[in-house]
């Protein structure tokens, strides 16, 4: 997102750079005809650089905030709210064709990998809402509600108020949540974990190019680990902990058929 807080330095820029012209003219080192449109110019320039950096960054927050935020709706839900960030962002790319396509493109390619998170989590709430014979409304409530923090009076009254209408089983129910959005990987943390990994073969790009860059992410999305503090991470590769769903060898998925075990 490095390129919409660009975005926002533009609109600072040129904020300056019609206060130089407004000053020229207070100072009387420019005026006339020239100075007058010089400043309308300026004028226009900085309202649309300004609008342009408060609808991407409103477009920014509501992409953290609700759409790939762990505690949110359902993946369908999550689908139309990226399609219609990603929409709003096309429509403005002939403000900033340097830094906004790139950013759009990025997440267009990567949407179903940035959101396959979330359709883990939405097994593991209709399974709690099937265990305890509740609607799945209420089950995603107690999820959404963990959005709050567990120290303000909007969760408690927010819990109170799911409370009243699961009954008893309010308490079994919250801990189920909260256990299975733990044990849900987050897909920030998984795209900043790659991304560490990869920085330090980002200098072999020149001598190899993008192709290797692109071998190498495939490797490590499908590579197993070895070790991890979470004990139910070892032994599963990053592409199953976000989708939840088993693969071959990630030699075998390159074309190289089924491994054969070793012989003595």
């Amino acid at each position: 997102m490095r390129n919409f807080t660009m975005v926002a330095k533009m609109a600072n820029g040129a904020t300056t750079g019609r206060q130089k012209i407004q000053d020229k003219g207070t100072k009387g080192l420019q005026h006339g005809q020239d100075h007058e449109v010089m400043m309308s110019q300026a004028l226009a320039l900085e309202a649309q650089a300004h609008t342009l950096a408060r609808d991407v960054k409103t477009l920014t927050q509501w992409l953290g905030r609700d759409v790939l935020a762990l505690a949110g709706p359902s993946l369908a839900i999550r689908v139309e709210l990226f399609d219609f960030v990603i929409t709003e962002l096309l429509a403005r790319e002939h403000l900033d064709p340097k830094r906004i396509p790139p950013v759009r493109v990025a997440l267009q390619n990567q949407r179903d990998d940035l959101l396959a998170f979330s359709g883990v989590l939405d097994g593991k709430l209709e399974a709690i809402a099937k265990t305890n014979d509740l609607s799945m409304y209420l089950v995603r409530q107690a999820c959404v509600l963990q959005r709050k923090p567990d120290t303000s009076t909007a969760y408690w009254q927010g819990w109170c108020q799911l409370c009243a209408q699961i009954g008893h089983k309010c308490h079994a129910v919250f801990e189920a949540v909260i256990k299975a959005m733990a044990e849900t990987p987050r897909c920030s943390s998984m795209v900043e974990n790659l991304n560490s990994r990869l920085r330090n073969y980002f200098t072999l790009r020149r001598q190899l190019g993008g192709g290797y860059l692109s071998l190498l992410q495939f490797f490590l999305n499908h590579r197993t680990f070895m070790r991890s503090s979470v004990p139910e991470r070892v032994g599963k590769s990053p592409k199953q902990l976000m989708t939840g769903q088993e693969h071959p060898h990630w030699l075998t998925l390159l074309g190289f058929g089924q491994l054969q075990p070793l012989r003595a």
